[in-house]
């Protein structure tokens, strides 16, 4: 026997149309800006590394120009000095010491200024520090090619035999009107200490984005660079330095002998030989993208969203607009706000139902509107009920608002009751309801607590001023025509917020303990209660 087993077919899942025009959008904008971002990125990252190579090839020639007439003045501050020495052999040490110190205080072009005799003897050397190499025998290789070229010389760095400083030295020949040979004048830069080229380029040599510069010999050494320990260096390894030591200016990205990229200005200083090396790290062209990429976003972000929106929109035209009434119907059901007016659809059934829908809505808004305002009115005399005004309270108790409390009924009110029946009663609490709307300000809120109970809470108004209006109201009960033509009078306790109590319930409790005091009392009369649970007479509060 054949046994068929029944077979269930999940059914199939269906796509909305909404759902299928915002995919295919989405795809498309996501293969859109994908294709730009890439575009965009390679094109971009080629323009900032050609805008960086041109800005640092353009303040490299800048800073040479300004280190070719630096050297250029410093060159003639040594002549003019000759001019001044070229008789120092008349002079004694101290004497030239003088003029040697004079002449590199103005000039600070150097760090210090020596004369040597055409022996290889100093004469005198400025600054004090140096004083005591008068008649020492300069000891190094540069200072013993300077007495054999008897002409202007410009070192390359070297370490100094004594002092074991690093430095650069200026030089130019002494000789007498004759022509005799007298020795020379050398001025000496401390390239590892303050001197005339970290003063003039130094504040300037790192700068936010990375980019510094730094100076070489004709040799390829390290003549400054922002890394003070790496002066005297030979980098004669970079590319850019080799460059620079065969004569050549130009601009190039380069890793230097770090492993870091660069890019790369550089420029020959004519007067002394050396380059000008301006670079910016690649890291920095990186940040530049990253930048230019957010930027990017942040415009096209709000584009993309613009475009969903669009599709959002265009997709919900074409669905079927009886979706929306459903939701709408379920809203309202959930306890959620309804729209002020419902949308109107290309759709005439739609659109007719979705009117009939809204005038429904409407309508029952509408009734539960006036439940709600009912539910809070007393029905006799029109004022706030107890509901309200506990609502009333609270919300003054949120807005941290002053104000006092009066509490009040007609005295012997079932004696009215049993003598001209109930509904003389209820035309005598209308009677004071209406009293009561006549002696308060638009602003006070007036209540019909219970009863022949009534409650008006006077806003902003300290206990004095309340005590006032309570008397006003007393004896415009007792002294005008009611409708039962005879006397009739009220007692009335008060108690005033926050300075008694911050607690709305507790406050009306301290009110009514005041009211039955003012019965105890006697009757027709305002009694205050007292946070020492002694309440105030009338003369205290007039007072």
């Amino acid at each position: 026997m054949v046994i068929f087993h029944e077979i269930q077919l999940k059914p199939k899942q269906k796509v909305s149309v909404t759902m299928l025009v915002i995919g295919l959008v989405c795809l498309t904008i996501f293969i859109t800006a994908t294709i730009l971002l890439i575009l965009s990125f390679h094109f971009k990252k080629q323009s900032l590394i050609d805008t960086a190579l041109s800005l640092n090839s353009s303040n490299s020639k800048k800073m040479s120009l300004s280190m070719d007439r630096l050297f250029t003045s410093m060159r003639e501050s040594l002549k003019y000095s000759v001019e001044i020495l070229h008789n120092y052999p008349d002079m004694t040490p101290q004497e030239a010491y003088g003029k040697l110190e004079l002449l590199r205080k103005s000039s600070h072009f150097f760090n210090s200024i020596a004369i040597v005799k055409e022996t290889g003897q100093i004469h005198a050397a400025s600054p004090a520090s140096l004083s005591g190499l008068e008649g020492t025998v300069v000891a190094s290789e540069v200072a013993k090619e300077t007495l054999r070229l008897k002409a202007p010389y410009l070192s390359k760095p070297y370490l100094t035999p004594t002092t074991k400083r690093m430095i650069v030295s200026l030089s130019e020949p002494i000789f007498d009107k004759q022509g005799t040979y007298l020795g020379y004048i050398v001025g000496t830069i401390y390239l590892q200490e303050p001197n005339v080229i970290s003063q003039v380029f130094g504040s300037t040599s790192i700068d936010e984005n990375g980019s510094y510069y730094y100076v070489v010999s004709s040799e390829g050494h390290l003549l400054y660079h922002p890394d003070i320990k790496r002066v005297g260096e030979n980098v004669i390894e970079n590319p850019v330095v080799n460059e620079l030591t065969q004569g050549h200016s130009g601009k190039r990205q380069v890793v230097n002998s770090r492993g870091i990229v660069q890019l790369a200005g550089y420029s020959i200083v004519p007067s002394t030989g050396w380059g000008i090396v301006v670079v910016s790290p690649g890291q920095s062209v990186d940040n530049l993208l990253h930048q230019f990429i957010q930027g990017i976003l942040v415009y096209f972000v709000p584009a993309i969203l613009l475009l969903l929106i669009i599709a959002i929109w265009l997709s919900r035209r074409l669905a079927q607009p009886f979706v929306a009434l459903a939701r709408l119907i379920r809203h309202y059901e959930q306890g959620q706000s309804r729209p002020a007016e419902v949308s109107s659809y290309w759709n005439r059934e739609a659109d007719l139902l979705a009117k009939t829908i809204g005038r429904f809505l409407k309508h029952i808004e509408e009734h539960t509107d006036q439940l709600s305002r009912e539910a809070m009115i007393d029905p006799l005399t029109g004022l706030v009920n107890r509901r309200g005004m506990e609502k009333i309270m609270n919300q003054c108790m949120l807005d941290t608002e002053e104000y006092t409390l009066l509490i009040m009924d007609i005295d012997r009110f079932k004696t009215i009751n049993d003598t001209y029946g109930h509904p003389t009663g209820d035309v005598m609490l209308n009677h004071l309801a209406r009293l009561l709307q006549r002696n308060v300000r638009d602003e006070d809120v007036c209540c019909r607590y219970g009863g022949e109970e009534f409650v008006v809470l006077l806003k902003r108004t300290p206990l004095p001023e309340a005590y006032a209006t309570s008397e006003r109201i007393r004896c415009a009960f007792e002294t005008d025509e009611n409708p039962i033509g005879r006397t009739c009078t009220l007692s009335i306790g008060l108690a005033h917020y926050p300075t008694q109590t911050n607690e709305p319930a507790e406050l009306l409790s301290f009110a009514d303990q005041a009211l039955y005091e003012a019965k105890r009392n006697g009757r027709n009369q305002s009694v205050v209660y007292n946070e020492d649970k002694k309440l105030l007479d009338n003369q205290q509060m007039l007072l």
